[in-house]
């Protein structure tokens, strides 16, 4: 009796060692699966962005960022870990950004609606050019000393930086911004992250750039509730535009230094003018960005075109100031109509435009804006809110 007794006890033991290995590995992998959500506030879901992507392990995130200028499809790795943690092993190479970010540079005027979109001003060291602001609490904490100026463009002021120590600069992805560039700064020990979301093929995908900013703030679930809401409008309003009965053609830009640039078929532009309903005449080219054309390949297009939206990225908003830089603009039927909207309604006395800031990461509320403008009748109570009418 005492044998047999002793055998099942050995064997329930082993059961219970067995069964508590079992949820300690279960535990593992579903902490693993999980992005280890007792360290974050959640996962972020890219669905719409091309040119970044997250991944998230037991303690730390991983962010890869694809560049359209690198020989390599994913040419920058970051690892995100809590800050004190020590370098995860197999990560050798990965920039190493401690989280959340507590004070940033940033470059570019898309990053300022980057952090504003999730009310994170506060976060900002150093601005790339400090004249070009839109942010009412951004200018605040510019004249109060709390961000100072570290650069134009792509010149970035290193000792000032190195000076500064920020835990991290967000860089604007170009050809200059590969990173040998940020040789010195990395060997002083600040991380320099390229964002490239202006590569992005649609409006969505531009403003999910969002999301990157709220694995950095470790603020997912804030991000993810406030961009599905984005999202859900964009969509939304994307199908009541691409139900117009009607597609009226439209232009955009103005001839500048001897080149039209248009947006190619493939760039966020465009799918911005088909959602809100509209006929695009360059919307079968099959690239990105801007496509370079003279002023004679784009006059027998917008002699015919209905609006003639994007005038100008200055602050034009009557029509004598378009006839002063050339004459011919007069021909236009947008221009005889009085069918010429500008996008900097939001544009204040420095000179910064918002449409460049807060627009960016609000695409549904452009959208909205665009198809006022094609299709009044769809949106009646709708006022324009960065667009307006070029008098």
């Amino acid at each position: 009796m005492n044998f047999k007794l002793n055998i099942t006890l050995v064997i329930l033991l082993f059961s219970l060692l067995l069964g508590c290995s079992s949820s300690s590995s279960l535990y593992e992998k579903n902490e693993i699966r999980r992005g280890g959500n007792e360290v974050f506030s959640g996962e972020v879901r890219v669905k719409h962005a091309k040119g970044f992507t997250i991944s998230y392990h037991k303690k730390w995130k991983v962010v890869k960022i694809a560049s359209p200028f690198e020989k390599s499809t994913d040419t920058s790795t970051y690892l995100l870990v809590p800050r004190g943690t020590a370098r995860p092993k197999g990560f050798s190479n990965a920039q190493m950004i401690e989280i959340p970010v507590r004070s940033l540079a940033a470059m570019s005027s898309m990053h300022i609606g980057l952090v504003g979109f999730l009310e994170a001003e506060d976060v900002l060291v150093g601005l790339g050019n400090v004249q070009y602001v839109s942010s009412p609490r951004v200018i605040e904490r510019i004249k109060a000393g709390k961000i100072v100026e570290v650069g134009k463009g792509q010149g970035l002021n290193e000792e000032k930086l190195i000076t500064m120590q920020p835990d991290l600069i967000m860089a604007t992805g170009s050809p200059v911004s590969k990173m040998n560039h940020y040789a010195s700064l990395n060997a002083a020990g600040i991380p320099v992250l390229i964002n490239s979301e202006w590569v992005e093929t649609t409006p969505l995908g531009r403003a999910e750039w969002v999301k990157l900013m709220g694995a950095l703030l470790n603020k997912e679930a804030e991000v993810n509730t406030k961009f599905e809401i984005v999202e859900k409008e964009y969509l939304r309003l994307a199908k009541l535009g691409k139900s117009a009965a009607t597609k009226p053609t439209v232009i955009t830009g103005m001839n500048s230094r001897d080149a039209w640039f248009v947006p190619n078929g493939n760039s966020y532009v465009c799918q911005f003018l088909q959602d809100a309903g509209a006929t695009y005449h360059w919307s079968d080219t099959r690239a990105t960005g801007s496509l370079p054309l003279s002023f004679e390949a784009v006059y027998p297009v917008a002699l015919r075109a209905d609006y003639w939206l994007n005038v100008s990225i200055g602050n034009i908003t009557k029509k004598e100031q378009i006839l002063a830089k050339d004459t011919r603009y007069a021909d236009f039927k947008a221009f005889k109509s009085g069918k010429i909207f500008n996008y900097n309604k939001k544009m204040n006395e420095q000179g910064a435009n918002d449409y460049w800031e807060s627009g960016a990461v609000n695409p549904h509320e452009l959208l909205a804006d665009l198809i006022k403008i094609l299709h009044p009748e769809m949106l009646p109570e709708r006022e324009l809110g960065y667009y307006r009418r070029v008098e």
